[in-house]
């Protein structure tokens, strides 16, 4: 009998393969029924399930999150309302300014694990360039045992270093951030035990964006 997480898969790709072709109200009114079943009740038992493990890894109690599948108001058009991926998040507490958390995707093109934070905030912006000075050693070794893993990293969102830092900085590249996220991707034969190896590979960027904290004076 296939498993939770490889009916979800099988499912969430035949039915948003079906709404990317007709992605209409009417249609989703018509179909709601079956992305209940189908979709968002074995998301929400994945995400229980998992939440467990991945707040032992951590260390940290885990918020979970099923995204809506009606796109927002300002981003949404009569021809396509409803996004057609379905998108999982685990977001450890773990007491930091910034609030990294654990991804999981499921598309018609794609099966992905991801970690990270797409977007610091002007919030944690500074503290994050305070813990590049300070450990952005360790932090460009996670993220080297990623790639090497065949993690795709986020790119830097900036062109420049950002003042006050010299442009020859020697963590300029993480200096040029405004978020930092990895992902690996699979097909659709993922297993538990392969989500539960991804996300373990991903535990100590989720750490270390997790516990950056106040901001000291910064010197460059």
């Amino acid at each position: 009998m296939p498993s939770l997480l490889t009916r979800l898969i099988h499912d969430a790709k035949a039915f948003l393969s079906e709404l990317a072709a007709n992605n209409t109200h009417e249609w989703w009114e018509t179909h709601r029924d079956r992305y209940d079943a189908l979709l968002k009740a074995p998301a929400l038992t994945l995400l229980h399930e998992m939440s467990g493990p991945l707040g032992r890894m951590v260390g940290a109690p885990i918020t979970t999150k099923l995204f809506a599948p009606q796109r927002a108001p300002r981003l949404s058009s009569r021809n396509a309302p409803y996004h057609t991926h379905l998108h999982l998040l685990w977001s450890p507490r773990l007491g930091g300014v910034a609030q990294p958390g654990f991804f999981f995707g499921i598309a018609p093109s794609y099966v992905t694990l991801g970690a990270g934070q797409t977007d610091f905030g002007k919030a944690a912006m500074g503290a994050w360039r305070a813990t590049v000075e300070a450990r952005g050693a360790d932090i460009a070794e996670i993220m080297d045992t990623l790639t090497t893993n065949d993690y795709r990293i986020s790119a830097p969102a900036l062109k420049r270093v950002p003042a006050p830092f010299r442009a020859d900085h020697p963590r300029a590249a993480l200096l040029r951030r405004k978020g930092l996220s990895a992902w690996h991707e699979y097909d659709a034969s993922l297993t538990r035990d392969q989500m539960t190896q991804g996300f373990a590979a991903l535990g100590p960027l989720v750490k270390a964006l997790g516990s950056i904290e106040s901001v000291p004076q910064l010197s460059n």
